[in-house]
Protein backbone atom coordinates (compact mmCIF):
# COMPACT_ATOMS: atom_id res chain seq x y z
CA UNK A 1 0.00 0.00 0.00
CA UNK A 2 1.21 3.50 -0.70
CA UNK A 3 0.22 6.74 0.61
CA UNK A 4 1.08 10.00 -0.68
CA UNK A 5 1.24 12.48 1.98
CA UNK A 6 0.97 16.04 0.80
CA UNK A 7 1.52 19.33 2.96
CA UNK A 8 1.93 23.24 2.45
CA UNK A 9 4.89 25.79 2.60
CA UNK A 10 4.96 28.86 4.88
CA UNK A 11 2.17 31.29 4.65
CA UNK A 12 0.99 34.18 5.97
CA UNK A 13 3.88 35.78 7.17
CA UNK A 14 4.93 32.46 9.16
CA UNK A 15 8.45 31.06 8.82
CA UNK A 16 7.45 27.64 9.48
CA UNK A 17 3.97 25.66 8.69
CA UNK A 18 3.95 23.06 11.02
CA UNK A 19 1.70 20.56 8.34
CA UNK A 20 5.14 20.49 6.36
CA UNK A 21 7.38 19.81 9.74
CA UNK A 22 5.47 17.38 10.95
CA UNK A 23 5.35 15.63 7.49
CA UNK A 24 8.93 15.80 7.46
CA UNK A 25 9.17 13.85 10.76
CA UNK A 26 7.08 10.40 9.62
CA UNK A 27 8.40 7.10 9.13
CA UNK A 28 8.65 6.02 5.24
CA UNK A 29 6.40 3.37 6.24
CA UNK A 30 3.50 3.30 8.70
CA UNK A 31 1.50 0.27 9.66
CA UNK A 32 2.89 -1.29 6.53
CA UNK A 33 2.29 1.63 4.04
CA UNK A 34 4.81 3.03 1.98
CA UNK A 35 4.62 7.12 2.97
CA UNK A 36 5.74 9.23 0.18
CA UNK A 37 5.94 12.96 1.11
CA UNK A 38 5.27 16.08 -0.79
CA UNK A 39 6.19 19.83 -0.20
CA UNK A 40 3.21 21.86 -2.36
CA UNK A 41 3.09 25.70 -2.84
CA UNK A 42 0.22 27.63 -0.86
CA UNK A 43 -0.71 28.72 -4.02
CA UNK A 44 -4.43 28.41 -5.66
CA UNK A 45 -4.75 26.28 -8.63
CA UNK A 46 -0.51 25.70 -8.65
CA UNK A 47 -1.09 23.02 -5.60
CA UNK A 48 -3.55 21.09 -6.97
CA UNK A 49 -1.35 21.02 -9.80
CA UNK A 50 1.58 19.39 -8.33
CA UNK A 51 -0.24 17.01 -5.99
CA UNK A 52 -2.03 15.80 -9.57
CA UNK A 53 1.17 15.50 -10.98
CA UNK A 54 2.88 13.38 -8.43
CA UNK A 55 -0.37 11.61 -7.74
CA UNK A 56 -0.66 10.17 -11.17
CA UNK A 57 3.20 9.42 -11.26
CA UNK A 58 3.15 7.14 -7.89
CA UNK A 59 -0.57 6.08 -8.35
CA UNK A 60 -1.36 6.13 -4.25
CA UNK A 61 -3.75 3.79 -2.82
CA UNK A 62 -4.31 6.69 -0.47
CA UNK A 63 -4.72 10.47 -0.90
CA UNK A 64 -3.96 12.51 2.75
CA UNK A 65 -3.50 16.50 2.44
CA UNK A 66 -1.70 18.27 5.48
CA UNK A 67 -2.46 22.02 6.51
CA UNK A 68 -2.46 24.71 9.34
CA UNK A 69 -5.01 25.88 11.48
CA UNK A 70 -3.78 28.70 13.68
CA UNK A 71 -6.09 28.61 16.83
CA UNK A 72 -7.03 25.43 16.79
CA UNK A 73 -6.09 23.28 19.80
CA UNK A 74 -6.22 19.25 18.18
CA UNK A 75 -5.24 17.79 15.01
CA UNK A 76 -8.33 18.00 12.89
CA UNK A 77 -9.69 15.53 10.02
CA UNK A 78 -12.23 17.32 8.03
CA UNK A 79 -15.35 15.79 7.04
CA UNK A 80 -15.90 17.95 3.96
CA UNK A 81 -14.60 20.08 1.65
CA UNK A 82 -17.03 22.85 -0.69
CA UNK A 83 -16.58 24.04 -4.40
CA UNK A 84 -16.13 27.44 -3.41
CA UNK A 85 -12.37 30.02 -3.37
CA UNK A 86 -13.48 32.94 -0.98
CA UNK A 87 -9.95 34.05 0.36
CA UNK A 88 -9.64 36.03 3.32
CA UNK A 89 -5.62 37.08 2.51
CA UNK A 90 -3.48 36.23 -0.57
CA UNK A 91 -1.76 33.05 -1.18
CA UNK A 92 2.07 33.22 -1.93
CA UNK A 93 1.75 34.38 -5.51
CA UNK A 94 -0.59 36.99 -4.41
CA UNK A 95 -4.07 35.27 -5.81
CA UNK A 96 -6.77 36.19 -3.84
CA UNK A 97 -10.00 35.00 -5.11
CA UNK A 98 -13.34 35.79 -4.27
CA UNK A 99 -16.29 33.45 -4.55
CA UNK A 100 -14.96 31.38 -7.42
CA UNK A 101 -16.03 27.71 -8.14
CA UNK A 102 -13.14 25.80 -7.52
CA UNK A 103 -14.36 23.23 -10.51
CA UNK A 104 -16.73 23.67 -13.08
CA UNK A 105 -17.35 20.11 -13.43
CA UNK A 106 -16.77 19.08 -9.40
CA UNK A 107 -19.92 18.63 -7.28
CA UNK A 108 -21.37 21.43 -4.86
CA UNK A 109 -19.62 19.46 -2.27
CA UNK A 110 -17.01 16.31 -1.40
CA UNK A 111 -16.93 14.62 1.83
CA UNK A 112 -13.85 12.82 3.18
CA UNK A 113 -13.35 8.95 2.15
CA UNK A 114 -10.97 9.11 5.17
CA UNK A 115 -11.79 6.90 7.85
CA UNK A 116 -12.09 10.79 10.11
CA UNK A 117 -13.79 9.01 13.32
CA UNK A 118 -11.35 6.01 13.40
CA UNK A 119 -8.59 8.82 12.37
CA UNK A 120 -9.73 11.08 15.59
CA UNK A 121 -10.02 8.07 17.89
CA UNK A 122 -6.53 6.71 16.87
CA UNK A 123 -5.17 10.40 17.78
CA UNK A 124 -6.80 10.01 21.07
CA UNK A 125 -5.65 6.67 21.72
CA UNK A 126 -1.92 7.77 20.97
CA UNK A 127 -2.31 10.92 24.07
CA UNK A 128 -3.05 13.45 21.43
CA UNK A 129 -5.60 15.64 21.48
CA UNK A 130 -7.95 15.42 18.07
CA UNK A 131 -11.48 15.86 16.74
CA UNK A 132 -13.60 16.16 13.98
CA UNK A 133 -13.73 19.36 11.81
CA UNK A 134 -16.99 20.68 9.94
CA UNK A 135 -14.78 23.17 7.90
CA UNK A 136 -11.96 23.33 5.91
CA UNK A 137 -11.99 26.87 5.59
CA UNK A 138 -12.40 28.83 2.04
CA UNK A 139 -8.44 29.13 1.77
CA UNK A 140 -6.08 26.94 -0.03
CA UNK A 141 -6.55 23.94 2.47
CA UNK A 142 -10.35 23.96 1.51
CA UNK A 143 -8.60 23.72 -2.24
CA UNK A 144 -6.92 21.30 -1.90
CA UNK A 145 -9.26 19.07 0.06
CA UNK A 146 -11.47 19.61 -2.95
CA UNK A 147 -8.99 18.86 -4.79
CA UNK A 148 -7.94 15.59 -3.69
CA UNK A 149 -11.20 14.22 -3.69
CA UNK A 150 -11.91 15.49 -7.24
CA UNK A 151 -8.61 14.27 -8.38
CA UNK A 152 -9.04 10.86 -6.71
CA UNK A 153 -12.69 10.59 -8.13
CA UNK A 154 -12.25 11.73 -11.75
CA UNK A 155 -8.71 9.95 -12.49
CA UNK A 156 -8.01 7.55 -9.74
CA UNK A 157 -10.45 5.15 -9.25
CA UNK A 158 -11.93 6.72 -6.37
CA UNK A 159 -9.27 6.48 -3.79
CA UNK A 160 -9.88 7.25 -0.47
CA UNK A 161 -9.03 11.42 0.32
CA UNK A 162 -9.13 13.93 2.95
CA UNK A 163 -7.36 16.09 4.65
CA UNK A 164 -5.96 17.20 8.21
CA UNK A 165 -5.81 20.10 10.13
CA UNK A 166 -2.95 21.08 12.36
CA UNK A 167 -2.47 23.52 15.20
CA UNK A 168 0.24 25.99 15.73
CA UNK A 169 3.91 24.81 17.32
CA UNK A 170 4.79 26.67 20.23
CA UNK A 171 7.30 28.96 18.30
CA UNK A 172 4.51 30.45 16.56
CA UNK A 173 2.56 32.14 19.30
CA UNK A 174 5.11 33.48 21.53
CA UNK A 175 4.10 37.00 20.10
CA UNK A 176 0.13 35.32 20.12
CA UNK A 177 -1.18 35.52 23.25
CA UNK A 178 -3.89 32.83 24.07
CA UNK A 179 -3.41 30.99 20.80
CA UNK A 180 -3.26 27.77 21.44
CA UNK A 181 0.15 25.01 20.59
CA UNK A 182 1.17 22.25 19.68
CA UNK A 183 4.50 20.18 19.70
CA UNK A 184 5.70 18.84 16.67
CA UNK A 185 6.47 15.41 18.17
CA UNK A 186 3.34 15.52 19.20
CA UNK A 187 1.97 16.31 16.20
CA UNK A 188 4.15 13.48 14.39
CA UNK A 189 2.63 11.12 16.59
CA UNK A 190 -0.95 11.86 15.75
CA UNK A 191 -0.62 12.03 12.28
CA UNK A 192 1.17 8.24 12.32
CA UNK A 193 -1.86 7.48 14.61
CA UNK A 194 -3.96 8.78 11.98
CA UNK A 195 -2.44 7.20 9.12
CA UNK A 196 -2.35 3.55 11.15
CA UNK A 197 -6.69 3.95 11.46
CA UNK A 198 -6.04 4.71 7.99
CA UNK A 199 -4.44 1.42 6.68
CA UNK A 200 -6.32 -0.34 9.34
CA UNK A 201 -10.15 0.67 7.50
CA UNK A 202 -9.14 0.94 4.47
CA UNK A 203 -11.35 -1.69 3.42
CA UNK A 204 -14.02 -1.42 6.45
CA UNK A 205 -16.76 0.93 7.14
CA UNK A 206 -15.75 4.00 9.50
CA UNK A 207 -17.05 4.48 13.08
CA UNK A 208 -20.48 6.02 14.21
CA UNK A 209 -19.16 7.81 16.93
CA UNK A 210 -20.35 11.17 18.21
CA UNK A 211 -18.46 13.97 16.09
CA UNK A 212 -20.76 16.58 15.43
CA UNK A 213 -20.81 20.18 16.44
CA UNK A 214 -23.84 22.36 17.78
CA UNK A 215 -22.23 25.47 16.04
Amino acid sequence: MKILVTAFDPFGGEKINPALEAVKLLEDEIAGAEIVKLEIPTVFHKSAEVMREKALEIKPDMLLCIGQAGGRYAITPERVAINQDDARIPDNEGNQPIDVEIQKDGAPAYFATLPIKAMVEKIKAAGVPAAVSNTAGTFVCNHIMYNALYLAEKELNGIQAGFIHVPYIPEQVVNKPEQPAMSLVDMAKGLTAAIEAMVEFHDKEDLKLVGGATH
